[in-house]
């Protein structure tokens, strides 16, 4: 064994001296280039193990599932440490509530304002009482009395708003460091002082001289009391703070709850302090490396049950590496998005729109693959979400009925009627979650409901981002096949004026193919154009063609077979290049590639053994490759048959019978469906259906008289 070892490290050991042979460094790179796809799998699989585990919530999980209203099915249950009962977010948000309503409001009393407003007053009061009006007698009681109403006024203070003042409100007045508390009625507001000077004037039996004390406060008086923002939210915020978020504490060792006990409120409430407190301690330095391995078995496990299924009932798939990315790509996004909305706020976890999942994959793939997926992907996020139970079962539900209501998804009704069925589910299954839990209808969270309705809108999105997904993998969905066998299109309109003859066959080969693909179960619409485009490359040399020909003129009679046999073959090569030109999807060239698969060009090539010259049989064979697909072998089928019919002499359903058991019988003597993953009864289907289709088509009519 250490020999052997050794024998391992000694190409490396080479490689790193620069001295390998280059026999051994030829074989390494030929191993690493057959094995290419299934090292990136390796590695696609690595970095969303990692991904999704980096994703997860960082704490333990708690070992007890339990929900409100229902039996606690473990053992009794003791306090395994000292913890206390935090309280709910109603309860805090109550004491919130409860502290901001008592609060009051801290007022700035300003003294400098106020003595500035006594200078004014000693200084304005010459020009209201003058000399030449007023005796010395008059003045000084004059002016006594005014000193007197400034400072009634400014001993209570003036406050700059004119509002009402609430007459059992409190508020806290700041007079340099010293805070006292005043009813906010004993403040005065500006627009009060002129009638409390009237009634102050009327005291003192000096109301003849109250138009000149109006005037004069009217210039002279200024509010001197004003609101402290900062200082009121700062006391509002010390206040807050001293909230607690918890309430008693469980000793080590007490009964928390007993088996069969229904979980209520008041012990939900410590179960849940329990398990916050004992997922946080879980999490320490020691146990986070254990508590992380376990996720990444556990994820592992889960993406290898993916691969397996691909590999075994998905094969096609599993070797194409980009459908295989475009997968993991969607669940990887799907666990993103719901682990950040679980840490934002674990309430939105239901308007993540996780039925877009199975609807996407059901669209480019199959809806067995849909619901596969995202059953794992939903198990995958039972690890995030709380009560996975609940999470899990609807989700479930919900991606079922997307995947049993979701058809034709290019016909726009099919999906707002899909969408609003998925709606429905989340709303009735809330509903019955909710009587299990809480055994009526009351403190139903109706916000919820709106969750559910945005969950659908969003759901809707899936349209445009079937377009996204379309350019950024290079798929095909239904929607573009749809707008591709619209023959109205640029190239399919270009084909029907320079080969209107190939236009005309390709659109009864399409009508063949349909009807047999729709009978086998294969994908009709792909088919169909696939059919349309497969004879593009015509276009260059149209009269090279016999359905384009109008005269009696062959261009063929003047060239040698191995050239025409050229011409005729290029067709395919040159229809994949006007393809990729034009931009259709990689699906649908398929069908160019494949329509005529590695068959010989039999007419000239029987012409040129005629005239006795050399044949070498790869100038007269196409270049494959031969159909990998039921829709490819279908079409090339419809296509063989629908060309040769235009031969028949009289046809009539024997005739038609025996003439589409030949072509079809010597594709298959050639090998053409080797590669397809087409049964003998599916191509005995297929020649059922193009026999019944080519008698019709080929059905006499009655003699008209003249």
């Amino acid at each position: 064994m250490a020999s052997a070892f050794k024998s391992n490290l000694l190409p490396l050991y080479f490689l790193f001296l620069g001295k390998i042979p280059a026999v051994s460094m030829g074989k390494t790179l030929d191993t690493l280039y057959r094995n290419q796809s299934r090292i990136f799998k390796y590695i696609l699989y690595l970095i969303s193990l990692f991904c999704i585990v980096f994703f997860f919530p960082k704490g333990g999980k708690f070992k007890y599932e339990f929900q409100k209203g229902k039996p606690w099915q473990y053992d009794n249950l003791y306090a395994p440490f000292d913890f206390s009962i935090k309280k709910t977010d109603a309860e805090i948000a109550a004491e919130q509530e409860a502290i901001k309503e008592r609060q009051l409001d801290y007022y700035v009393y300003d003294e400098a304002r106020a003595e500035e407003v006594m200078q004014k007053f000693d200084t304005e009061f010459g020009n209201t009482f003058p000399d030449t009006r007023y005796n010395n007698r008059q003045q000084q009681i004059l002016q006594s009395a005014g000193k007197e109403f400034l400072e009634h006024f400014y001993t209570h203070g003036i406050l700059k708003s004119n509002g009402l003042a609430d007459p059992t409100g409190w508020s806290y007045l700041m007079k340099g460091n010293e805070a006292r508390r005043v009813r906010q009625a004993d403040l005065y507001r500006l627009s009060e002082v002129g009638a409390a000077l009237d009634s102050l004037l009327r005291e003192k039996n000096l109301q003849r001289f109250g138009p000149e004390f109006q005037g004069l406060f009217f210039e002279i008086i200024q509010p001197n009391v004003s609101l402290d923002p900062e200082l009121s939210a700062r006391e509002l915020e010390s206040e807050l703070a001293k909230i607690s978020f918890t309430r008693g504490n469980i000793d080590e060792g007490k009964l928390i709850i007993a088996k069969g006990e229904v979980v209520e409120a008041e012990n939900l409430k410590i179960l849940n302090s329990l398990k916050a407190e004992y997922e946080s301690e879980l999490w320490t330095e020691n146990n986070q490396y254990f508590i992380l391995f376990g996720y990444t078995v556990l994820v592992a496990l889960v993406l290898m049950m993916l691969l397996l299924f691909l590999k075994k009932y998905r094969p096609d798939i599993y070797h194409n590496n980009v459908k295989v990315t475009f997968i993991f790509f969607n669940i990887l996004l799907m666990v993103f998005i719901t682990t950040l909305v679980v840490k934002y706020n674990e309430t939105y976890v239901f308007v993540v729109p996780l039925c877009i999942l199975p609807l996407i994959l059901k669209t480019f793939f199959d809806a067995r693959m849909g619901l596969f997926v995202h059953v794992l992907t939903v198990l995958i996020l039972g690890f995030v979400v709380p009560n996975s139970f609940e999470y899990i079962f609807l989700q479930i539900i919900a991606g079922i009925v997307t995947i049993l209501t979701v058809s034709e998804l290019y016909k726009r009704a099919n999906l707002f009627i899909s969408v609003g069925q998925i709606t429905l589910i989340y709303i009735i299954g809330y509903f019955a979650f909710h009587i299990i839990h809480e055994g009526n209808l009351d403190n139903v969270h109706w916000f919820t409901f709106g969750f559910f309705l945005l969950n659908g809108m969003i759901t809707l999105f899936a349209q445009p981002l079937i377009y996204i997904y379309e350019k950024m993998f290079g798929m095909v969905s239904d929607v573009s096949l749809l707008e591709l066998s619209d023959t109205n299109s640029k190239l399919l309109k270009e084909l029907s004026n320079k080969a209107p003859g190939t236009f005309h066959h390709s659109l009864q080969v399409a009508n063949l193919a349909e009807a047999a693909a729709n009978e086998i179960g294969a994908n009709a619409m792909l088919v169909r154009v696939g059919a349309l485009y497969h004879d593009i490359g015509k276009m260059n040399h149209p009269t090279y063609f016999t359905e384009n020909q109008v005269t009696n003129v062959n261009p063929h009679d003047d060239l040698p077979a191995k050239e025409s046999a050229r011409i005729i073959v290029n067709h395919v090569i040159e229809g994949i290049e006007i393809a990729r030109r034009n931009k259709l999807p990689d699906r649908v060239i398929d069908f160019i590639r494949t329509h005529h698969g590695t068959t010989l060009v039999y007419y000239f090539y029987k012409k040129q053994q005629e005239s006795g010259e050399d044949v070498k049989e790869k100038h007269f064979r196409y270049p494959g490759p031969i159909p990998f697909s039921r829709e490819t072998a279908i079409l090339m089928m419809a296509d063989s048959v629908e060309a040769a019919s235009k031969s028949l002499k009289n046809p009539t359903f024997l005739i038609i019978n025996d003439f589409v058991d030949k072509i079809i019988s010597g594709q298959m003597q050639a090998n053409q469906f080797l590669n397809a993953n087409i049964t003998f009864k599916e191509i005995e289907t297929v020649k059922k259906v193009l026999k019944q289709k080519l008698t019709n088509i080929y059905h006499l009519r009655v003699e008209y008289p003249e």
